[in-house]
């Protein structure tokens, strides 16, 4: 049965870029909406009546709404029919997903609003963090021994990981070079047609620790969650 989707958030790279990657992944089709084009009216009008008042949300058929990315992303897994059937494999899988989001804060809104000495003191105090959390997950994929976390094609948890990951260049380029497994799967992911296809044409975040902001149809407009 084809739903119709449609993925609303705002402008920044962060919660709602796993769940476009998955969904490019699986070629299923959906609508991308920012939140004052769908709901037509400022966030600060529109939060207090949002399930816990936050994006991205899911939005199934006009009908259901779908919150929180982790469960967009087994959404989508199931419905693409790609979930984790085995119940060992599938909570290993959600111990990877749910490590990597931790990864969310404060990586993602450092890399897409902090600037100046602000950004470079976020930088540096996360820098151990990410060191740790890097090293826990490099050695985990070794483990496995196969190209993704779990399988040798990729599941929701691997995309999780890759957003941050590959996040983690615009905060800081070194970080990710101390971990030759980790920068290969990222090319893994990369190499796939369907995702290299979006990340070639996704909006381009630039100006990190400036004055961060995302070409969207090629005019850059500042981060936020406000319409420019």
């Amino acid at each position: 049965m084809k739903h119709k989707l449609e993925l609303i958030y705002f402008k920044m790279r962060a919660l709602a870029e796993a769940p476009r990657l998955l969904l490019h992944y699986t070629n299923i089709e959906y609508d991308d909406l920012m939140s004052w084009d769908y709901y037509n009216k400022d966030w600060s009008e529109v939060k207090p009546n949002i399930p816990f008042k936050q994006l991205p949300m899911l939005i199934v058929d006009k009908k259901h709404h779908i919150c929180q990315s982790m469960a967009i992303m087994t959404f989508i897994e199931n419905l693409a029919g790609i979930n984790i059937t085995d119940p060992i494999l599938n909570a290993k899988a959600n111990a990877i997903m749910q490590s990597a989001q931790e990864l969310f804060m404060p990586l993602n809104p450092t890399v897409n609003f902090a600037t100046g000495e602000k950004f470079i003191k976020k930088r540096d105090d996360m820098t151990p963090y990410l060191l740790s959390r890097f090293e826990d997950l490099e050695k985990i994929i070794k483990e496995s021994k196969k190209k993704f976390f779990i399988y040798d094609e990729p599941r929701a948890c691997d995309f999780v990981v890759f957003h941050h990951l590959d996040l983690s260049k615009l905060l800081d380029q070194s970080i990710i070079k101390n971990f030759p497994r980790l920068e290969k799967f990222l090319e893994d992911i990369m190499l796939i047609d369907s995702v290299k296809n979006y990340l070639d044409k996704r909006p381009k975040l630039i100006d990190v620790s400036i004055e961060p902001k995302l070409i969207i149809d090629g005019v850059p407009h500042p981060t936020g969650v406000k319409k420019t």
